[in-house]
């Protein structure tokens, strides 16, 4: 369904070498996402140029920006259809990720995925909120990496996934052309729950949208009482 040579293309701009057979998983993905669509509602992005670009290549800037240890773990808060965790699963072989959405017919699409493409033994979804999860004492900093494509402003998602961030690791946020004003609004509450800004990195997409990838390495424990509930960030928000 999408353009083999030009995913390879990308991903080689992007420092990213895939094999045949990482090719053909995304084209499978591909594939299955078209169709899954046509039954639920997944994404409005449907033909195989953006689906290409603005879901797998938009996912893989993850490691554009971090190139994540050998042999980690991540969780992807809000992952919807598999992004971007799906894709760092593909071109990574060697990581482990859970993949968090609070709406379950989403999960069984990446079920789907997982399951399609072997990936069962490094992989899982998880049908929680992601302020629930944060407070689990079997996830609450259990993780390498949090990574997130969500539509949430960073404030609040840096107290969805900080939480759930190792100390040593590191939370990656994908965000779009209003990235610095979201970082100036969440640097108050990057600080008190527990993370430092280490790095941003922009990027183009090949479609010309611009990307900006930010990297909050996890630098101390977050305070017990966060994630607080979505109502309770959206009254008192984090300074």
């Amino acid at each position: 369904m999408i353009d083999k040579e030009k995913l390879y293309g990308y991903c080689a701009e992007l420092g990213l070498e895939m094999s045949e057979s990482q090719l053909l998983a995304f084209d499978s993905f591909s594939e299955w996402l078209a169709d899954w669509n046509t039954k639920i509602n997944l994404t409005a992005i449907t033909s195989p140029d953006d689906i290409l670009v603005k879901h797998f290549i938009d996912s893989l800037a993850v490691l554009y920006a971090a190139p994540l240890k050998e042999g980690s773990c991540f969780i992807d808060v809000g992952t919807g259809g598999g992004f971007p965790g799906l894709p760092l699963l593909i071109a990574r072989p060697d990581l482990h990720g859970v993949l968090l959405d609070s709406t379950l017919k989403k999960l069984l699409f990446v079920d789907r995925v997982i399951n399609g493409l072997e990936m069962q033994k490094r992989a899982r979804t998880l049908h929680m909120r992601a302020e629930e999860a944060g407070i689990k004492l079997q996830l609450r900093g259990h993780f390498d990496y949090s990574v997130s494509r969500a539509v949430a402003n960073l404030r609040e998602l840096s107290e969805y996934c900080l939480p759930l961030t190792k100390i040593g690791g590191a939370f990656v946020s994908l965000k779009g052309s209003k990235a610095d004003e979201e970082l100036e609004e969440a640097k108050g509450a990057i600080k008190l729950l527990g993370g430092e800004v280490s790095e941003i990195r922009r990027l183009r997409l090949p479609d010309g949208s611009e990307r900006s990838i930010i990297v909050i390495s996890k630098v101390a424990p977050t305070p017990p009482k966060y994630p607080r509930t979505r109502a309770k960030m959206l009254k008192e928000p984090l300074k």
